[in-house]
């Protein structure tokens, strides 16, 4: 896979924290995860040949990916129309916050105003408090397996017709996927859900309950270590089990009985609960709970670098930076059994791989490369 980005108008991950070493486009590990495996080419598509090497890379390509705001790769001279005038079977996949077409195609803004503007934010947080949104840019998280799943499908179609197409996603109308039982409550029941913390309408007790604290591992953080466990009991056999393990006798009380019940009286019941666990480690309630009742540690990111199942599974994968040296990433989600993935390389600092892509893989000679380096067109790493 290659990535194409220019230095004049960087992508904004490469100037988010974490940095490895001093701040700059090449030690930001917050982008570098999210891009392993792939090669680097500096190009400036406004440059002077800057549409010549984009067409040439389209032509090689099998599917070619773009998220600017619609209308921006047909400036460039690198519409769908123009790419597919290269390379006639090309699969083309566009995603931006609205779609490529409609009244608010050209709507600017980032995944953290799509969250809000896709009916998340109204449902997350606590009843008395104002709308809180889920971390980070949200939608930009949960739609690429969106965009996955449309390029999947593309290429299976491509394999048995031969045929490309142009697909575009928008991250609304993939967001509103993830909030389909709100939506069809709201439809067929006129039913508005709101927010009501970490509760379920489904489980009680369901929440994060907070544990003796814990110690930060050596030159870890400051002050207080607080410790959590999430805890949930959906059946009653859950919640009999909850009981049994816990042995506090005002579980026993009538009000409790059923989940209608429990709902009806969840704060006494979320009081109790957090009284018991208060005055255990967040491992000793998880291991009295486990695996008959629903409970896990909530954890922080000392715990995740150093989970024995994450660790088991080979789940992070150090590799050699060019910049930062040997960084930990994520590697794979799913485990294959015929066709195993591994993470090739670390990323790419801006333009690393530019005259590999060039020459390797698009063709041009040694002399070519330099003149659209003289020119300003591509952007060739120098350490």
């Amino acid at each position: 896979m290659v990535r194409s980005e220019t230095i004049t108008r960087p992508d904004v991950l490469r100037f988010a924290p974490p940095f490895k070493g001093e701040p700059g486009p090449d030690s930001a590990q917050f982008w570098a995860d999210y891009n392993s495996s792939k090669l680097g080419l500096g190009l400036n598509l406004a440059a002077p040949g800057g549409r010549e090497v984009g067409l040439a890379l389209a032509e090689w390509a099998d599917v070619v990916i773009e998220a600017f705001t619609p209308g921006v790769m047909a400036r460039f001279g690198l519409a769908y129309e123009d790419l597919v005038a290269v390379h006639p079977d090309l699969i083309m996949l566009s995603t931006c916050m609205n779609g490529q077409d409609g009244p608010r195609a050209t709507f600017a803004g980032y995944g953290t105003v799509m969250a809000p503007m896709s009916g998340f934010s109204n449902l997350t947080g606590w009843p008395d408090r104002a709308p809180s949104t889920p971390y980070g840019a949200y939608t930009d998280f949960v739609c690429q397996r969106i965009c996955a799943t449309a390029l999947i499908a593309a290429i299976d179609h491509h394999r048995r017709t031969g045929e490309g197409q142009h697909l575009d996603v928008a991250q609304y109308e993939g967001a509103l996927q993830f909030l389909a039982p709100w939506l069809l409550d709201v439809e067929l029941n006129g039913r508005l859900a709101e927010r009501d913390g970490n509760r379920s309408p489904w489980a009680a007790p369901h929440g994060v309950f907070r544990c003796l604290d814990g110690a930060w591992p050596e030159g870890g953080g400051e002050g207080v270590r607080e410790r959590w466990v999430a805890i949930a009991a959906e059946t009653e056999g859950q919640w009999d089990a909850l009981r049994a393990a816990i042995r506090m006798p005002e579980l026993d009380d009538p009000r409790f009985a059923s989940l209608a019940a429990r709902k009806a009286n969840e704060d006494e019941l979320e009081t109790i609960v957090a009284a018991f666990t208060a005055t255990r480690t967040r491992e000793e309630v998880v291991a009295l709970l486990q695996p008959d009742v629903v409970a896990a540690p909530v954890n922080d990111p000392y715990d995740l670098l150093e989970d024995p199942q994450l660790l088991h599974r080979g789940y992070l994968v150090e590799l050699e930076h060019t910049v930062m040296g040997p960084v930990r990433y994520q590697g794979p989600e799913a485990t294959l059994s015929a066709t195993p993935m591994t993470l090739s390389k670390a990323a790419p600092a801006l333009g690393e791989d530019t005259r590999h892509v060039l020459g390797e893989l698009l063709g041009y000679s040694e002399s070519e490369i330099d003149e659209l380096v003289a020119a300003g067109t591509v952007e060739v790493f120098a350490p």
